[in-house]
């Protein structure tokens, strides 16, 4: 069984710094007809297993600990029985939303991790938030940046725990490095390439 990406949209709000947004996560799902993993949980935990579907969820991988990413996380872990798994740099922000529960395992950079024949690569690229990672699947062609790249250039950077100078240094070094083909799969919106967003930051 080939290994494939699946996507869902789910709807809530993003909080930080006394304020709150409306958001619209993309819900993004690695795996082949058995198992998979899970990047982020937004949201809704029913809305994320309507994408896994009867798979066997084997990690929740969160690019980054802001509410709308991670909210729903611990219950996502109940009902699938799955880690979740979070650079350890983002513990002050995990803790706004989740307090003293902890995730269950630290990612790092350089990590791999296997599911349904394929690999994800973690690459950390602090910037958006201190731990945040995006996940390269070089067999697939694909990258998944959270909200630290997104159609249109870096994610945003004005609030707590954030790096303008940062994430523009974590794109160019660890993302623009990526073959210019490979498409870009966002926390938010819509996808693009590698290319594309090199093209723009040079102009």
């Amino acid at each position: 069984m080939a290994a494939r990406v699946d996507h869902g949209i789910t709807s809530g709000t993003f909080s930080l710094d006394g304020q709150t947004f409306d958001v619209d996560n993309n819900v993004w799902v690695v795996g082949d007809d058995a198992e998979c993993i899970v990047i982020d949980a937004p949201h809704s935990v029913d809305a994320i297993l309507a994408v896994v579907g009867d798979r066997t969820v084997r990690a929740i991988v969160c690019t980054h600990a802001h509410d709308d990413h991670v909210r729903v996380a611990p219950e996502l872990r109940e009902r699938v029985g799955a880690p979740i798994l979070l650079h350890p740099d983002d513990r002050p922000l995990w803790e706004l939303t989740h307090g003293a529960e902890r995730w269950d395992e630290d990612l790092s950079d350089g990590q791999r991790i296997e599911v349904g024949g394929t690999v994800l690569e973690v690459v950390h690229t602090p910037g958006h938030a201190p731990g945040a990672v995006c996940l390269h699947a070089p067999d697939l062609g694909r990258v998944f940046t959270g909200d630290t790249l997104f159609n249109g250039g870096p994610g945003a950077t004005g609030r707590s725990y954030s790096d303008a100078d940062l994430i523009v240094e974590s794109i160019r070094a660890r993302l623009f490095t990526l073959p210019d083909d490979t498409v870009v799969h966002t926390g938010h919106g819509e996808d693009t390439t590698v290319g594309a967003e090199k093209a723009r930051d040079a102009g």
